[in-house]
């Protein structure tokens, strides 16, 4: 178990790595002059005092050649220094610490609603013995995934916040606030969970051993729940994993249509103003949630089959 953690682990360090180092690549290759861009002169650099423009060049590290200035940021990102944002003047920590809290609750609550509703659909209709409505409830998750989520986003304000005034449709107003956008998110997120269970659960219902159970005598409710549904549940706990940095970035969306503080505002705001520390460190915050999650996930799997640590184990040891 610990050479499986530690696995674990080393895997994510990589993972964080390599966001930053394709982040702080992608920005470097990008056109245009951001030192211009930060005094606002836009791509002109004529129009500002070449004194002003270098000593900001200095100040950001741009003067530096590109692997100086690479193994410098990284030092810092290292230590938990991701510089000052451009647009504010403010440390971007200081900056993301202010915002963070109000995206994780949104997510949070989206990825709940996603996961409590997407299986529970997908109990639902591979239980039931109606055909009718079995295929009724499969055909859900489809249209759930191809709907956009800035139309649900707006249909569900347009409903419940304009026509039926039972949830405010802008700002952090409390739990009420949080309604409408963790539903708009959750929605695709959920669909993609209720697809892959439903499709584990009918393989899973086809197994040998789940003749077994019933030959010996367990019911349908006990069959479905504890028997299938635990070695169902490993695929659909992958797509959770995944599906967090999915929610992160659809946050984005979700919090400029119903105008709330978080992460995605001040990611929009960033890329606009071209506040390449905002953005980077933006970028580094998304995929440490998304590598922690995934980590999380990778440590819950040996509870629910601890035949994956035996066979990370020979595979370590084969190597």
């Amino acid at each position: 178990m610990r050479g499986y953690v530690i696995k674990r682990v080393a895997q994510a360090i990589g993972v964080l790595w390599a966001a930053y180092t394709v982040s702080f690549l992608v920005l470097d290759f990008l056109p245009g002059d951001p030192v211009s861009a930060m005094a606002g002169a836009g791509a002109d650099s004529g129009q500002v005092d070449p004194a002003q423009l270098a000593a900001l060049r200095h100040q950001y590290g741009f003067d530096k050649p590109v692997l100086a200035q690479y193994a410098d940021y990284l030092g810092k990102a290292v230590r938990g220094d991701f510089g000052d944002a451009v647009s504010t003047g403010r440390p971007v920590t200081s900056t993301l610490a202010d915002a963070l809290p109000q995206t994780l609750q949104l997510t949070g609550a989206a990825l709940l609603l996603a996961v409590v509703l997407g299986g529970g659909l997908a109990i639902l209709a591979t239980y039931t013995s109606q055909r009718w409505l079995r295929q009724l409830l499969l055909s859900l998750p489809p249209l759930g995934v191809s709907v956009p989520t800035f139309w649900t986003g707006l249909l569900l304000v347009e409903t419940f916040s304009f026509r039926l005034h039972w949830f405010p449709a802008f700002g952090n107003d409390g739990l009420r606030g949080l309604v409408l956008p963790a539903v708009t998110l959750a929605i695709p997120t959920g669909a993609q969970v209720a697809q892959v269970l439903a499709k584990s659960l009918l393989t899973a219902l086809d197994q040998a051993y789940v003749e077994t159970a019933r030959a010996k005598g367990a019911g349908r409710w006990r069959v479905h729940l504890r028997h299938a549904l635990r070695n169902a549940s490993l695929p659909a706990l992958t797509v959770v994993g995944l599906l967090v940095g999915q929610l992160i970035a659809g946050s984005v969306v979700v919090e400029t249509v119903f105008s709330r503080d978080g992460l995605g505002r001040v990611t929009a705001a960033a890329v606009t103003a071209q506040d390449i520390p905002l953005v980077q460190g933006v970028v580094v915050f998304g995929a440490l949630i998304f590598v922690v999650t995934n980590l999380v996930v990778d440590l819950v799997y040996p509870l629910l089959d601890p035949r994956i640590v035996v066979a990370s184990g020979r595979k370590a040891g084969f190597a």
